[in-house]
């Protein structure tokens, strides 16, 4: 990401920021404290005006942003940590997991991986509290509890990937 800046003689500063694409985040900081927001569609376009804001305001959004108020905490699954080793983790199976088509009982997590599948989300649907027969089908969406050590590996599974000797 890079970042530009200028003076704007009489009346601030500006600051363009690289978006991921061709897109620039235009911010004008005016001598009063007044922000003003523009998006430039690209490095030759003209900016568009989004927003203004006042000092105060700015200060308190950036503040925001800037993470003093929450911190989230950078997985790449989503995943609520209960205690050191303990944690609830939404596990997308894919088409090409081994898990698909086999029922919970017959996938054996809970014995050979050591986690609880406490809840399936088949789309709008939320089966809550699954029994051993449910079945597990392509995109449905697991919600686990067990270690970390034991869902890194369900991630695996659900991914297609496995080490397991039959392919569960």
């Amino acid at each position: 990401m890079t970042v530009y800046e200028a003076d704007l003689p009489g009346v601030g500063k500006k600051f363009e920021v690289e978006l991921d694409d061709e897109r620039r985040l235009v911010i004008v900081i005016h001598n009063t404290g007044r922000r003003e927001l523009f998006v430039r569609e690209s490095p030759d376009a003209d900016a568009e005006k989004l927003f203004e804001v006042s000092d105060r305001l700015a200060r308190q959004v950036g503040t925001i942003l800037e993470g003093a108020y929450f911190q989230p905490i950078r997985t790449e699954t989503i995943d609520t940590v209960l205690s050191d080793d303990t944690l609830i983790e939404w596990a997308q199976v894919q088409p090409g997991s081994s898990l698909v088509g086999g029922t919970l009982a017959e996938t054996r997590l809970r014995q050979e991986l050591g986690v609880s599948v406490v809840a399936v989300q088949r789309g709008e649907e939320t089966i809550t509290n699954p029994g051993p027969e449910t079945r597990i089908e392509p995109d449905d969406t697991l919600v686990v509890l067990g270690s970390q050590t034991a869902c890194r590996r369900l991630d695996d599974l659900v991914a297609g990937d496995t080490d397991d000797e039959d392919g569960r």
